[in-house]
């Protein structure tokens, strides 16, 4: 018994690291303009010269696709079990949904990013709005190529 109660903490503490990591590996930016996807690589897109008419900060709201909860509601059942009695069921239940749902609330945090919104005029005189992240600087009047690809569009310089 002695030796079970000293390392449940121990597990506690490799489950915390664990929703750490998992969250952690879940910030990365799928509209990052320096980012491009393996699938990318040997395809062809295409591409459009134009100019920054307006640029403007913004918040890319977080997703949450499950591991947060994952990891959450793992680590609230363990936590849950610490409990003793009768009441280590109900512990562990109520444990394992409240650890749910705070894995979720971090990872839509973990996952949310610095965006910008960007006003382009095209050569060709047509104006679109593109959103990305916020991983390189653009303003008013820059020169700038827009990539167009069968899921979306970046801009880059």
């Amino acid at each position: 018994m002695i030796m079970k109660r000293q390392l449940l903490p121990k597990c506690g503490a490799l489950l915390l690291l664990g929703t750490v990591l998992a969250l952690a590996g879940c910030a990365s930016s799928p509209s990052s303009a320096n980012t491009v996807r393996r699938s990318e690589t040997g395809r062809v897109h295409t591409v459009q010269r134009g100019e920054v008419i307006y640029v403007r900060e913004v918040t890319i709201e977080g997703e949450a696709q499950g591991a947060g909860a994952l990891a959450g509601g793992a680590m609230g059942f363990a936590l849950g079990g610490l409990a003793g009695g009768q009441g280590r069921g109900v512990a562990r239940v109520g444990g394992a949904v409240a650890g749910a749902a705070a894995g979720t609330a971090i990872e839509r945090r973990v996952t949310t990013q610095t965006g910008v919104e960007l006003t382009i005029e095209l050569e060709g005189g047509e104006v679109i709005v593109v959103v990305q992240a916020a991983d390189e600087v653009f303003k008013q009047g820059d020169s700038v190529r827009v990539l167009r690809r069968s899921d979306g569009v970046r801009v880059i310089q």
